[in-house]
């Protein structure tokens, strides 16, 4: 399982021959180092759709017809728009050819581009080549997490820019919740309200617990 970082929050993510996309935020990212014509997946998970993780989903999908899996507003919203998708919804799972993902919590607020309700915020769990992935999606801290964490997470994609979700000291706190093998931190530098010291965080993480933290810079890869 090969991870792209797109900047932000949005990821490409290569499963064999699969390749699928998370919360693909290009335009008017200004880290971005892709542009969205240059990504080609077969389907795109959206954790929510604020307009720094729909992003460029619906050009992206119109033009590779890629599968959209998210709530079950967005997927409604999307097919009003010839967009297909698989709608989906805190707590369940399903098996698509790439893996299983289920949707969790995710304390935050969710609306569409018209500002329509968009259905509940999420993370999710991506159990592909023998490992988990858990996209936290925008979320404060929450209990909750202790039970994602008994899924045995090879890599938690963490927010960490505060302000509009957990900043680095509940992120810690969700480490030592989730207990993943490999953090990322994410969401967080795109813009100067969210700008946190990356490094920092790896230093705490790495002295505090028994995760490890790699920081990717926009278009750099990890491979689980």
């Amino acid at each position: 399982m090969k991870l792209t970082f797109l900047g932000h929050a949005g990821f490409v993510v290569d499963i064999g021959d699969q390749q699928v996309a998370i919360d693909p935020f290009l335009t008017g990212n200004p880290v971005a180092t892709q542009r969205a014509e240059e990504l080609s997946p077969a389907y795109i998970l959206l954790t929510h759709a604020h307009g720094d993780h729909y992003g460029d989903t619906e050009s992206i999908a119109k033009r590779t017809s890629a599968t959209v899996i998210a709530s079950f507003e967005v997927v409604s919203y999307l097919g009003q728009r010839g967009i297909s998708g698989h709608a989906m919804n805190i707590g369940g799972s399903f098996t698509f050819p790439f893996g299983k993902v289920t949707y969790t919590p995710a304390w935050h607020s969710n609306s569409l581009p018209d500002g329509s309700y968009a259905g509940m915020p999420s993370g999710l769990v991506l159990a592909a080549e023998g490992k988990r992935l858990y996209h936290a999606g925008d979320t404060a801290l929450f209990g909750d997490m202790a039970l994602i964490g008994k899924k045995a997470l090879a890599v938690a994609l963490l927010p960490i820019g505060d302000n509009y979700t957990m900043g680095p000291e509940d992120a810690l706190e969700a480490v030592r919740l989730l207990r993943p093998q490999v953090v990322i931190p994410i969401h967080y530098n795109t813009f100067e309200l969210i700008r946190q010291d990356a490094q920092a965080f790896k230093a705490a993480v790495e002295t505090q617990t028994d995760s490890r933290v790699v920081v990717l810079k926009p278009g750099e890869h990890f491979t689980l």
